[in-house]
């Protein structure tokens, strides 16, 4: 009989904790467990395996940062909403590290689960949305999605591996890195003919 309490979503949240803590790929189903005074086989009336755990904290990450972002582009444009919408990336990705990996870690998700789960879809709104003020259209707001994800993440994997050791500091960076993004989105070079959407 499972636990006076204890939900999926419980479960979900401590698996999210620990993963914060320790590094998703060292979360086990036993320290969630432990973490919330339960035997082992109590998890599993509300989460299938670890898998399925992962996914839960991929979906709740997902939408905890999508709030963040949405928050911080509101009433916001052009380079002011491409700042915010970076600096609210990059901040959930040092607050929360394990959920953040989560986000960007490609994890069997229960397909009903993510139906339900409005995180992922209103990210790419959002995403899509602050693009379209720059005037892009398809193909082009494909690949500048593409090119702000790359950058985003690949500036917060990096800092958060130590791999920025230059005595300049990773903060200075990280704005002419936004700066040029600006500029390149203003000025984003037309789609060569033949490219397919």
């Amino acid at each position: 009989m499972a636990r006076a309490g204890l939900t999926a979503e419980r479960v979900t949240i401590a698996g999210a904790e620990l993963a914060d803590e320790v590094g998703l790929d060292r979360v086990t189903m036993s320290q969630v467990a432990r973490r919330l005074g339960v035997k082992d086989a109590s998890l599993y009336t509300h989460v299938r395996n670890l898998e399925d755990l992962r996914g839960r904290i991929a979906l709740l990450a997902a939408d905890e940062k999508t709030i963040r972002i949405a928050e911080a582009t509101a009433g916001r444009a052009g380079k002011d909403a491409l700042v915010a919408f970076a600096n609210a990336w990059r901040e959930y990705a040092h607050t929360h590290p394990g959920r953040y990996t989560a986000t960007q870690t490609p994890i069997q998700i229960d397909p009903e689960l993510a139906a339900k789960a409005p995180g992922p879809r209103r990210a790419v709104e959002l995403t899509y949305g602050m693009l379209r003020g720059y005037g892009l259209a398809e193909p082009d707001l494909t690949d500048a999605v593409r090119l702000l994800r790359s950058t985003f993440h690949g500036f917060v994997a990096l800092e958060a591996a130590g791999g920025f050791a230059h005595k300049r500091s990773s903060q200075h960076s990280w704005v002419r890195a936004l700066d040029a993004l600006h500029t390149l989105l203003e000025n984003w070079p037309p789609s060569r003919e033949g490219d397919s959407p």
